[in-house]
């Protein structure tokens, strides 16, 4: 039984394996000490369970992150990625046009800027 809390620095250089024995290990340390609670045992126990309970969140947000740069390395040259690795954003700016879809311009119009541009006007400042 480990009864110390787990540090995120030394998870991120385990692997895939040990992590999820690592996870397996304090879930069932937390068990016992859910059981030794019940059954009457002293008040140190309800710290070590907090530290367990947030131990085993380190170990899952390590094979979380894991897990989603492995996707996001898959998923790199493909065409379309899964709605959970795109980025949040706003729904408005989630829907509105894309800057070449804004940038397009019709040939009536482009017609209508060739002929027809801009004037330019030189005003005098007045000092």
């Amino acid at each position: 039984m480990s009864t110390s809390k787990v540090k995120a620095g030394q998870l991120w250089g385990k692997n895939k394996e040990d992590l999820k024995k690592q996870l397996v290990d304090l879930k069932t340390e937390l068990g016992q000490l859910r059981v030794q609670k019940i059954s009457g045992g002293n008040a140190s126990k309800l710290t070590k369970i907090h530290d367990l309970r947030k131990s085993i969140a380190r170990v899952l947000t390590v094979i979380n992150a894991n897990q989603r740069s492995q996707l996001r390395i898959f998923y790199q040259k493909k065409k379309y990625l899964p709605l959970d690795l795109r980025p949040k954003q706003t729904r408005a700016i989630r829907r509105r046009l894309t800057k070449h879809e804004a940038s397009r311009v019709t040939e009536k119009q482009r017609k209508k800027n060739t002929h027809f541009p801009q004037r330019k006007y030189a005003v005098k400042a007045e000092i």
